[in-house]
């Protein structure tokens, strides 16, 4: 018997349940992970609430850890018992010990803490597909980044301000706006008390901005457009204010031909060579340390009601990582 957060019915935080759950060896092609840092992730909120729906109820929520292999089944190659691992996967991650995958399982360089592992596989590898995919992002852009101080809008904003781009970011408080500048930003905007749109236009002196990055959704998606030189392109990654519904693509002709793409993870890291490229560009820059994963909470695996509240109450910056 394993620790592990379930969830046997959608809803709010309290759903979460803390309880032990029995843990076969690993199947074919499995690996059996011992896990030492568990990623939290607003993604892990929707399929909490139902928002996306889970396989089958219940479930064991989580979807980014790292940790040592203590076990392998039939058929994997290239991993050993007590090799470090990191992964991202659709659930499961919310325990002390699992079996996950190899396929989607990677190595760990020397120069990467399981810590920031856990903290950075999704919202880093998320990073990584947003500026060299989505849009490839070059040195003389000028960008915009929603919630600018969260986990991704952190990583995000350093590397894109490392490839060469003038970043722009929105958060809701002086406080974000602070880690923020930290992070690259070289404008802030307080959009709580400031329309960004007029803010990326003065700034900009009505040049407007390459692309958007944006994470909320419905509350800002129409209003990003706004904020678009002709032919730019708006990557909408997340739904933390609600899914964009009834989006009307007739609005793209008279604000410049833009382009608009909802991008996801699982379909930048499909193939094998795909995730070990992504993965290797990541761990390439956070362990050169031209880019920091900062990590500002953690806490314990039983913990996790709590975790998520503060989660959905926009109340954490940065990473927030579980132990068991």
């Amino acid at each position: 018997m394993v620790a592990a957060v379930r969830v046997h019915q959608y809803g709010g935080p309290e759903v979460l349940t803390y309880e032990e759950v029995e843990l076969p060896p690993p199947g074919a092609g499995e690996l059996r992970v011992r896990q030492t840092a568990i990623g939290v992730n607003y993604i892990d909120t929707y399929f909490r609430s139902g928002h996306y729906q889970a396989p089958s109820l219940p479930f064991t929520a989580g979807n980014e850890a790292a940790g040592t292999v203590t076990a392998i089944g039939e058929g994997v190659t290239g991993f050993a018992a007590g090799d470090r691992v990191a992964y991202v996967a659709a659930l499961g991650c919310y325990a002390a010990e699992r079996n996950v995958p190899a396929a989607i399982t990677v190595k760990l360089p020397d120069g990467v803490t399981d810590e920031v592992a856990a903290a950075m596989m999704l919202k880093g590898m998320t990073v990584e597909y947003l500026l060299h995919r989505s849009y490839k992002v070059k040195s003389g852009d000028t960008i915009l980044v929603h919630a600018a101080a969260g986990g991704i809008g952190l990583i995000l904003s350093q590397w894109a301000k490392l490839l060469g781009a003038t970043v722009i970011g929105t958060v809701g408080s002086e406080e974000k706006a602070k880690l923020a500048r930290e992070a690259g930003c070289d404008h802030v905007i307080l959009y709580r008390t400031e329309n960004f749109v007029d803010r990326v236009r003065e700034i900009t002196g009505g040049g407007k901005c390459e692309v958007v990055y944006d994470g909320i959704g419905k509350d800002t998606v129409v209003q990003s457009l706004d904020c678009l030189k002709p032919l730019g392109t708006l990557v909408n990654f997340g739904s933390a204010s609600g899914g964009v519904e009834n989006f009307n693509l007739g609005l793209l002709a008279p604000k410049g031909s833009l382009y608009v793409t909802r991008p996801t993870l699982n379909t930048f890291t499909a193939k094998r060579e795909w995730l070990e490229e992504i993965a290797g560009n990541l761990f390439r820059v956070v362990g050169s340390g031209e880019v920091k994963i900062p990590i500002h909470r953690r806490a314990k695996l039983a913990d996790a009601v709590e975790v998520h509240r503060a989660l959905e109450g926009r109340e954490t910056t940065g990473a927030t990582i579980m132990t068991p």
